[in-house]
């Protein structure tokens, strides 16, 4: 139950890929790793939260599947994941669980700085950066260079979230 195929795939991730909940969930019954990763260290709860399937993920978290693993080719998070794709529900959801707010990845960015960086600055993003806030994400952390998400929002003419990081009261 725990096999890998090339890819480095248990049957578990190959559920979370094709989003099959009945399967997963019998998976986990009969006692599969929920917390497998691929060779790229993506697990369940990853593969859901760049697929923005945030049912499946609440589901791959019920089951096990925890919500802070670090991945282990860009040193991130499926909370990273999620910021940078502009996944608000699945962030309010992996924050609800209890994902690591402000782990800082291998290119030096929190979720924050990802939804920012790599986001469009359009309504998924407004309100994922929405989302990371209201839990509590820190938004005084800069990435290497010391920039903030806020200074990188203005910067890209991001004004309402730019709004939103200077409402924020560290």
């Amino acid at each position: 139950m725990n096999a890998r195929d090339g890819h480095g795939r248990t049957p578990s991730l190959v559920a979370a890929f094709a989003s099959q909940d009945a399967a997963l969930t019998a998976l986990a019954r009969a006692g599969a790793d929920m917390n497998a990763q691929d060779r790229v260290g993506y697990a369940a709860v990853t593969i859901a939260a760049v697929a923005g399937d945030a049912e499946f993920m609440s589901l791959a978290l019920s089951l096990g599947n925890r919500p802070g693993l670090i991945h282990t080719n860009w040193d991130g998070t499926a909370l990273i994941a999620a910021s940078e794709l502009g996944h608000a529900e699945v962030v309010r959801r992996l924050t609800a669980a209890g994902a690591p707010l402000d782990h800082v990845n291998n290119l030096g960015w929190t979720a924050l700085i990802e939804a920012v960086v790599l986001g469009d600055g359009g309504p998924a993003h407004v309100e994922t950066v929405r989302a990371l806030v209201e839990a509590g994400a820190d938004p005084t952390i800069g990435d290497r260079d010391g920039v903030t998400p806020l200074a990188h929002a203005e910067a890209r003419g991001f004004g309402e979230i730019a709004a939103i990081l200077r409402a924020v009261r560290p």
